[in-house]
């Protein structure tokens, strides 16, 4: 019996050991795996975003090309409200769901920002279903349109711990009338 207490510091240290050890690798483990989570959620949200953004967009790009068929904008590709509603109304449908996955995932001022840019876009929709002729009120819709969509752009990089970036702003060359 005298031998077993001699080796009992011993079995114990090896005991605590391999216990510390254990409770070691699990919490590196879990570390990591939480870790992975996130940039895993994050590259989700990041998508998210990017599709949100990329659907409206399409639905802006279509009315700048109905405002020029109008007059109004000086896109260079018009396009007839006749030939646009369908693209516009496939460019409607396809922002629903990437609106759901953002209400989703998004956060709530990535949310908010998002809603006040399609409201703005909303009203482009509406400024030309109604046909009208306005060059000076589309230029003020259009300067809604960019500051929303960048206030949409500042929120997500803000959530998503980027830099600033650019606005998006780029300087067109005076319009010229017929």
């Amino acid at each position: 019996m005298s031998v077993f207490i001699q080796q009992l510091p011993a079995l114990l240290g090896v005991v605590i050991g391999a216990l510390g050890s254990y409770a070691a690798i699990m919490r590196g483990d879990r570390a990591r795996f939480r870790r992975e989570q996130a940039a895993r959620w994050e590259e989700r949200r990041l998508a998210v975003y990017s599709d949100y953004a990329r659907s409206l967009k399409k639905s802006v790009t279509l009315a700048y090309r109905v405002a020029a068929h109008l007059g109004n904008d000086p896109h260079p590709h018009p396009l007839s409200p006749e030939d646009a509603a369908p693209l516009l109304a496939e460019a409607s449908d396809a922002r629903d769901p990437s609106g759901e996955a953002l209400l989703m995932l998004g956060s709530r001022d990535e949310v908010q920002k998002a809603r006040e840019w399609v409201v703005v876009a909303l009203e482009m929709e509406s400024f030309l279903r109604e046909g009208r002729r306005a060059p000076d009120a589309w230029t003020a819709l259009l300067e809604k349109q960019r500051a929303a969509r960048e206030a949409y752009y500042a929120a997500v990089r803000r959530d998503m711990a980027l830099s600033p970036g650019h606005s998006g702003r780029w300087e067109l060359p005076p319009r010229l009338d017929p």
